[in-house]
């Protein structure tokens, strides 16, 4: 794709308001972006003025609606294809892609510079990169190119703890690049997981999703495999003195739970029968799991049990 599509939809009827706006940031996806930060931000050691501490979480929220934004700008006429997409604003015709692409950039540049001005560059420089990450890495090259686009570009969903503990700390040290690696490495059986029971979308409009490119036998494979490794490395900021007992009992639960779950899912041999019903109850436990393991993170660390890095 070298060039953005350009959107076949009826003359508009509607004005766009708020509300499609507001459907550009993907509200849902916001949620775990700004829970993820904000627990960033909670569990680093040091503190932050409130106000400060709110401007930082805000910047990082505008900052993924604003990506957000970009994405379904650049994807118009494939969520018109997909099922689960067509009801969004530009695919359903209520917003002009014009819109969309200048809203997307406004919250994208605004969020960096204030985080810049307000918190300190290096915060905004991560900021930037995840949103240059989510915007065109991901949406434009790796999309509609490589089954392995949630691979390499989870890294996008990944930024906002280490983006919060930058906000706090002013650099990086091991503990919030372990952060983002267990989103990085869970962001794969969780997608997969949904991609499983709806890949029938992705394959109508030519997206290369794993299970169209690689059948279901390899995805579930490959979620299996990357479970088995999220697990021991959510374990790590207990195991190096990074987090205390609470989070570490946390990691462990919630981590066989998942591996429960994945075990269901990769080593299947049919769906038949069952709507992909293990595949729909991992994929609804993955998010389950990722807020309970960065709120144990947080309780951890005013719970004073250990040190932290």
């Amino acid at each position: 794709m070298d060039h953005a599509p350009t959107l076949n939809s009826a003359p508009l009827r509607l004005p766009a308001d708020w509300r499609d706006f507001f459907a550009l940031t993907k509200p849902r996806v916001m949620t775990l972006v700004i829970f993820t930060g904000l627990c960033g931000l909670l569990a680093a050691p040091g503190s932050i003025h409130p106000v400060l501490a709110f401007t930082a979480i805000l910047c990082i929220a505008v900052g993924a609606g604003g990506a957000a934004a970009l994405n379904q700008w650049w994807e118009a006429d494939i969520d018109a294809g997909m099922k689960r997409t067509a009801k969004r604003p530009l695919p359903s015709g209520r917003m002009e892609r014009e819109s969309a692409r200048d809203f997307g950039f406004a919250l994208a540049g605004g969020s960096v510079v204030v985080m810049g001005l307000a918190i300190g560059w290096l915060a905004a420089a991560i900021l930037a990169i995840s949103i240059f990450y989510y915007a065109w890495v991901y949406t434009v090259w790796l999309k509609p190119r490589t089954p392995q686009n949630i691979v390499i570009g989870g890294g996008a969903g990944a930024f906002p703890p280490l983006i919060g503990w930058v906000a706090v700390t002013g650099h990086v040290t091991w503990m919030p690049v372990v952060l983002f690696l267990i989103i990085f490495f869970w962001t794969p059986p969780h997608f997969w997981a949904l991609a499983l029971f709806v890949q029938t979308d992705y394959a109508k409009v030519g997206i290369p999703m794993l299970p169209v490119v690689a059948g279901e036998k390899a995805t579930r494979r490959q979620i299996l495999l990357y479970t088995l490794l999220l697990v021991p490395l959510s374990l790590l900021p207990f195991i190096l003195g990074g987090a205390g007992l609470v989070y570490g009992i946390a990691a462990a639960v919630l981590g066989l739970g998942f591996l429960a779950l994945a075990l269901r899912v990769g080593l299947r041999h049919s769906a038949e029968g069952d709507r992909m019903k293990p595949e729909r109850q991992l994929f609804a436990f993955s998010i389950i799991y990722l807020f309970a393991l960065f709120a144990a993170l947080v309780v951890d660390r005013f719970a004073g049990l250990e040190g932290w890095l």
